[in-house]
């Protein structure tokens, strides 16, 4: 499976893994049980995210996820209309092995999510708590409890057929680095054995005791020579600088390492994280003659500066070569 518009060189382009979806539908889930439940920031944060491991032995899904994959959670009662909760998705942060080597236990990184509702036309004083339905069912439940499992789901964000014949830049901010936990160990771990790739993850968020899974990203790039940990930090001045930076400006800044590597037709480039990351990253690789190899403009850009490339259209009409997987929600 390859899919994206050919990149200007289409023999560096990847064939994607074949997979299976939606193996199990919301009408016939099956019942997975809590292997696994804990806090998996790197320090103190307003935030509340968890590492959940569900084990679904013994069912149909197990042994049929592959790492890049979601699952789906369907919370239980019913919402305002008296119908049954839709499913959410969750991204794998596991390898195709799952957490135990023998595809039973599937991962993801759950964020609790926890706002004011928005003010609205009919009701402009609105500003009620609003708490997800799921993520903080999710991260209520204790080890041994039940829960209604569906999935594999997605065919697009996945690893290459031959992963040792690509370099990779896993680009993430928030929970969006829960693919590459499992992308990393996939590669690293990975039936095919450790692949012949050099692999950059740069991970974004607002403050450093935001981070997720960094202890263990950071032991991957100490015993491994060939994975390269970086961290952008958004909201804490780094180093020698009044402000932090994103995702984007850790990358042109180190550009002597980073241009070289986008430049290789080895290179694979993955993006996952809140809708509207992809903008700065989209100019930043176009004010460095780089983005013809993972992003294809619309013929309106023609004669207009990156920075001048309207946010909107960015995001309806600039569409991924297959040397580039995108997944922003």
């Amino acid at each position: 499976m390859s899919l994206g518009v050919p990149s200007p060189n289409p023999e560096n382009d990847p064939t994607l893994v074949e997979v299976e979806a939606n193996v199990i539908r919301r009408k016939e889930p099956v019942i997975g049980r809590i292997h696994r439940n804990e806090l998996c920031m790197a320090g103190k944060s307003a935030s509340f995210v968890r590492h959940i491991e569900v084990d679904i032995s013994g069912t149909a899904l197990a042994g049929r996820f592959t790492a890049g994959q979601a699952f789906g959670i369907i919370p239980p009662g019913e919402n305002e209309r008296g119908r049954a909760h839709n499913v959410r998705l969750y991204s794998l942060a596991c390898s195709s092995a799952g957490e135990d080597g023998d595809g039973n236990i599937v991962s993801s990184t759950i964020k609790r999510l926890i706002d004011e509702r928005w003010a609205t036309a009919e009701d402009p004083d609105e500003h009620r708590l609003f708490t997800g339905r799921c993520s903080n069912y999710l991260c209520d439940l204790p080890v041994g409890a039940e829960v209604n499992v569906t999935g594999p789901s997605g065919k697009t964000f996945l690893l290459p057929v031959e992963p040792s014949k690509h370099d990779y830049l896993f680009v993430a901010a928030g929970t969006g680095i829960a693919p590459f936990r499992g992308m990393l160990k996939e590669l690293l771990e990975g039936p095919s054995g450790v692949a012949e790739s050099t692999i950059h993850v740069v991970m974004g968020s607002p403050y450093t005791g935001d981070l997720l899974y960094d202890d263990w990203f950071r032991a991957m790039a100490e015993t491994h020579d060939q994975v390269h940990y970086h961290t952008a930090i958004s909201r804490e001045p780094r180093p020698g600088a009044k402000r932090g930076e994103y995702v984007d400006g850790l990358i042109e800044r180190e550009l002597d390492t980073f241009g070289p590597f986008l430049k290789s037709p080895r290179t694979l480039l993955y993006v996952c994280g809140l809708e509207g990351m992809q903008i700065g990253l989209y100019r930043m690789l176009g004010r460095h003659d780089l983005i013809q190899h993972y992003v294809q403009l619309p013929e309106e850009f023609d004669g207009l500066s990156p920075e001048e490339w309207p946010a909107d259209r960015m995001k309806r009409r600039c569409r991924p070569t297959k040397r580039a997987m995108i997944e922003v929600y």
